[in-house]
């Protein structure tokens, strides 16, 4: 059950903080920003170590900030934030009263890109992270599901100019994914704004 506050929905999750605002853009900027960004981003195509195997990332992905960012093997070195970059993550700090330094954008081609199940855990995200995710183009299913209770879990279509801020200990007790869909579906795309605290010492 989804409960109405002004412009945001809290979803009730146990041992966690989630919250969706499903109007966070204004419809006229939405495909514009999709258009620059797609066009701007350098984009690449990652490669995870699994199971002894070299395999590519089922997505598109651009990390930005000051920091070096890993997870899942990946060593992610930061390109500075653009002027855009820094507009939207302002209004998505103004939107969530929360601060951050750093962005990971992922292109959702079509319905064959996804994301695996998996928490943002890393040591350099801080105790309790505090991530917003601004999603332009295509609707897709966000799904969340508990650690230790697979059964249950939660579904969200993420529509285009929604934001969806996970917080509190959310992380450690739940995973989340975006899965394939065999529907038709227009490319979508996901800023991620975070707030990184430290890099592990080697």
């Amino acid at each position: 059950m989804l409960l109405r506050l002004q412009d945001s929905y809290d979803i009730p999750v146990r041992n966690g903080e989630l919250r969706h605002y499903p109007d966070a853009i204004p419809a006229p900027e939405i495909e514009h920003l999709f258009n620059v960004l797609s066009g701007e981003t350098p984009w690449q195509q990652d490669e995870l170590l699994m199971y002894g195997r070299r395999v590519k990332t089922p997505r598109l992905s651009a990390w930005y900030g000051d920091l070096l960012y890993q997870y899942s093997g990946l060593k992610l070195k930061p390109r500075p934030l653009t002027p855009l970059l820094c507009d939207l993550k302002l209004r998505v700090e103004k939107l969530t009263g929360n601060g951050f330094n750093s962005v990971l954008l992922n292109l959702y081609r079509d319905g064959s890109d996804s994301m695996s199940w998996h928490s943002d855990d890393e040591i350099e995200l801080g105790k309790n992270p505090v991530i917003a995710s601004l999603n332009l183009g295509g609707t897709r299913r966000f799904r969340l599901r508990r650690k230790d209770d697979h059964k249950q879990t939660y579904c969200i279509d993420l529509n285009a100019g929604s934001v969806l801020l996970m917080a509190g200990p959310l992380q450690h007790f739940w995973q989340h994914s975006v899965p394939k869909t065999k529907k038709p579906v227009a490319a979508r795309m996901n800023l991620t704004f975070r707030q990184i605290l430290q890099v592990p010492t080697e």
